[in-house]
């Protein structure tokens, strides 16, 4: 369920392009992320700093999308928000203080320090090369790199350009992070510290 709901902007975004477009898409992803936000907020009584860095993102360049009637804002709207999560992240790393992961998820899940700082480090790396894949099939990809397409010297034209990105951020990006996440999850199993364990753990590194 909760999967459910952190995806519920991006599966509205989708449904909505199928329909009627993205200037439309972008509208409805800006107000379902406000609806998310709200939401989380009357359950929990607190906001997830992921919901609110996507939330604001969103409605800058979303909101010059629709000002400007011009997608290329919306389609920088994912680069940005992994790279913003990559800085974070990463910076975390610095010094000797917890690291975002561990602040998060903690309370959860206890691993030893040294593992929290490599599973930090390889997610901070995953966003960088997640907003590059981004920015590479909303902006670069040409068809000239198909064979047959440089053969017939085809341009991409900007609407299949447009629903090769959505495809790309709706099942590309969705599908490398859930992915991602069981990957993690399964190579740090064995380092999880129950709570008749040593605490510190570090041995196991």
């Amino acid at each position: 369920m909760q999967l459910l709901f952190d995806f519920f902007p991006l599966i509205l975004f989708f449904a909505a392009y199928k329909w009627y477009g993205i200037f439309v898409a972008t509208g409805v992803a800006i107000a379902a992320s406000i609806i998310q936000v709200s939401v989380h907020w009357l359950r929990n009584r607190r906001f997830e700093t992921a919901h609110l860095t996507t939330l604001g993102v969103i409605v800058v360049f979303g909101g010059l999308t629709l000002i400007f009637r011009d997608d290329t804002f919306i389609k920088w709207k994912p680069t940005i928000v992994n790279w913003l999560f990559a800085a974070i992240v990463l910076a975390s790393l610095i010094g000797q203080r917890r690291t975002v992961l561990e602040f998060l998820l903690g309370k959860k899940i206890h691993l030893p320090v040294t593992i929290w700082r490599k599973v930090n480090l390889a997610w901070g790396l995953f966003f960088l090369v997640a907003g590059a894949l981004n920015y590479y099939f909303a902006f670069v990809f040409r068809t000239e790199l198909d064979p047959l397409a440089f053969v017939f010297r085809t341009e991409l034209d900007p609407q299949l350009r447009t629903d090769l990105w959505v495809n790309f951020k709706v099942f590309g990006l969705m599908g490398l992070t859930l992915a991602f996440a069981v990957i993690q999850m399964m190579l740090v199993a064995r380092y999880i510290v129950t709570d008749n364990s040593n605490g510190d753990g570090d041995s196991n590194d």
